[in-house]
């Protein structure tokens, strides 16, 4: 017997056995110990093994949940479904475990990629959009809606720096300003030509246009035939010709 105790004590002993299993002898069964010579701390060694047992009993429960759940989540991953083996090992709980993980992990990689059907919406809403009749228009009228975007960009960034407006101001402020240089610009060409025709009376133009019209053609035309009686092309030179014929 005292050899028996002496291996056990040479195990518990051991660096590799768990502090739980080796502790000091105390009461009775010290005593005992040194009264045979003996100092072996192994009162506490078979609760450790019952506590074992019964979570090698838990670990094959833990073992046959996660099959069922493999089963449920990456059953190629089950080689034998019915396998009842008596002893189940950690590398076996780690191989499910691990095989699950991996499946949660490509399924949340392949999650981010568009169905097929997400990108038949996709395409059917540009075509509403952009009413584009066919599925060969798609890819031109997105190059042309490419490129007037990028015009309409371009203009937009010029007419940004040519009004000295900051780049977040929205377009429809930089149609409002254009609109009111517009205006600016209109009334001033009124008044040049107020100031050419030297009125500010909008019926005397009316009336100087009108003498214009009622002037300007028969001079013209008389100028026309002194042209061609004088033989000369050019108006300056009726002048000239006719003190030379006087």
């Amino acid at each position: 017997v005292l050899k028996v105790l002496s291996s056990i004590d040479s195990v518990i002993r051991s660096p590799r056995a768990p502090p739980l299993i080796y502790r000091h002898s105390k009461g009775l069964i010290q005593n005992y110990i040194k009264e045979n010579g003996q100092e072996c701390g192994f009162e506490h060694l078979l609760p450790t093994i019952e506590m074992w047992a019964d979570q090698l009993m838990a670990i094959k429960d833990l073992h046959k949940s996660l099959r069922k759940l493999s089963l449920e989540l990456v059953p190629w991953h089950i080689t034998n479904p019915q396998d009842n083996r008596e002893s189940v090992r950690v590398e076996d709980l780690r191989y499910i475990v691990d095989a699950i993980l991996e499946e949660m992990e490509n399924k949340e990689k392949s999650s981010q990629t568009p169905s097929l059907q997400t990108l038949h919406a996709i395409v059917s809403h540009f075509q509403k959009l952009f009413d584009v009749s066919s599925l060969n228009g798609v890819y031109p009228r997105m190059n042309e809606v490419y490129t007037k975007l990028g015009e309409m960009t371009n203009a937009m960034r010029n007419l940004h720096e040519l009004l000295e407006l900051d780049n977040s101001v929205p377009p429809t402020v930089v149609v409002d300003t254009v609109g009111k240089l517009c205006d600016i610009i209109n009334e001033n060409v009124t008044e040049q030509v107020q100031q050419l025709l030297g009125t500010q009376d909008i019926h005397s133009i009316i009336n100087k246009l009108e003498e214009h019209e009622y002037f300007f053609p028969p001079f013209q035309a008389l100028i026309q035939d002194l042209l061609c009686l004088l033989e000369i092309s050019n108006l300056d030179d009726i002048l000239p010709t006719v003190k030379n014929l006087k």
